[in-house]
């Protein structure tokens, strides 16, 4: 694929192995975990690396730390500034704190609160900027042209990339025989660095790049040959969430990033729901995306062992509740109903019985009895019911028939 680009220079094998000698002591090596659901489901050995574990939540500190490393004595006087809804706000808060440099954050204001608050404690100035991180984002460079500051990029640089890319230093360390690895993609950094590292030492490896389907930036640029901008997004893994790639990840991308498929947002959900309750890991959305796309299509993704980058863990509590609910019931574990009665006592404690006797559990109960659609006797009941999945659903619904009420829904 031709890519006609004007880019700063594309890190190398030696950068990231540089990076990784940066961070030593600073990001954690973190764990890679069988998981045996997903490995039955494939066919094949799948782990998960579990940068959710990585300080701040994310891979971000990686990349972070590698960029403020860097800076000469008089770049670091004079502080940096970055923009970011979450992660990499809290990993460049982290890295300057513990580089002794001054760090200013425009966050928006629809920012999760948890994401801001630590941002704050790990010693950053956060400035609330705007509704969304691209006015934000404008905000901190207009901050660096005013104040000298140094702007440090989530993705669009080849310090950053190139720390990023331990990541596929560590995995090709502790799954040696690994054949492909997948990761979520958002303006592309983690995958360009990724892609460097291990197509330098193992060029038999695939790598898979993961978009959500409502923030894919990188099929049309692909196609197009030059990073292209979407009008609109609408996802809720907010990680890679990125309307633009960035000009220095793309360029490797396009050139080492075997694939990049694209994710629903009921795949995100029921991935989430499935770190939780298979590999007690919580993960956000966009850390999720990985396991969503295999998933999705578990027989693409070959017979050789399969790794799957857990990037994020920093996950709103009422966001998550949200997704749950959204993943259980994608997976069939919650059923809504709506069901006929006669507007007698004791009708309801009878309906209440039957679905008892099916094991369904109620949840929530709504009695409408002004719809016009109503006979002067009748009464309508929407239910919101627990299941076992999608074949006790079934099971539910056809119990609710059998004993005689009229189920609408």
């Amino acid at each position: 694929m031709a890519v006609h680009l004007s880019t700063p220079r594309s890190p190398s094998l030696e950068d990231v192995l540089a990076a990784q000698k940066t961070l030593s002591g600073v990001a954690r090596v973190t764990a890679m975990e069988g998981s045996r659901f997903l490995s039955e489901l494939l066919g094949a050995p799948v782990h998960l690396k579990c940068e959710n574990l990585q300080r701040t939540g994310s891979f971000k500190v990686r990349g972070a730390y590698t960029r403020i490393a860097g800076l000469t004595v008089p770049e670091r006087a004079r502080g940096v500034v970055a923009a970011s809804a979450g992660n990499h706000a809290q990993g460049v808060a982290l890295a300057a704190a513990l580089l002794g440099v001054p760090a200013t954050v425009f966050m928006p204001t629809g920012a999760p609160l948890p994401k801001i608050a630590a941002t704050r404690d790990y010693g950053a100035e956060v400035r609330m900027h705007g509704q969304v991180v691209d006015e934000a984002l404008a905000a901190a460079r207009e901050h660096a042209e005013e104040t000298g500051a140094v702007f440090i990029h989530p993705f669009d640089h080849p310090d950053v990339v190139a720390g990023q890319g331990t990541i596929g230093l560590e995995i090709l360390e502790q799954c040696p025989e690994v054949r492909t690895i997948v990761l979520g993609m958002g303006g592309g950094g983690m995958a360009a660095g990724v892609a460097v590292a291990v197509k330098a030492l193992r060029p038999d490896v695939r790598i898979v790049g993961v978009q959500a389907e409502g923030a894919a930036a990188y099929p049309p640029s692909l196609a197009a040959g030059e990073p292209v901008a979407l009008a609109e997004m609408s996802t809720m893994a907010d990680g890679i969430q990125v309307g633009r790639p960035g000009e220095v990840p793309f360029r490797i991308v396009a050139e080492l990033v075997d694939e990049v498929r694209t994710v629903s947002e009921d795949a995100l959900s029921a991935a989430l729901l499935l770190c939780l309750e298979r590999a007690k890991l919580v993960v956000e959305p966009s850390g999720a995306s990985p396991v969503a796309a295999l998933l999705s299509e578990p027989g693409a993704f070959g017979s050789g062992p399969v790794v799957a980058v857990l990037s994020g863990g920093n996950v709103d509590p009422l966001v998550l509740e949200r997704t749950l609910r959204h993943g259980m019931a994608a997976a069939g574990r919650y059923l809504s109903l709506r069901v006929r009665l006669a507007d007698r006592p004791g009708a309801l404690a009878a309906l209440l019985t039957e679905l008892s006797v099916a094991g369904a559990n109620v949840l929530a109960v709504n009695h409408v009895r002004t719809d016009p659609r109503l006979g002067v006797s009748e009464v309508e009941v929407e239910l919101q019911l627990e299941t076992q999945g999608p074949q006790h659903c079934a099971e539910v619904t056809e119990a609710l028939r059998a004993a005689g009420y009229r189920v609408l829904g």
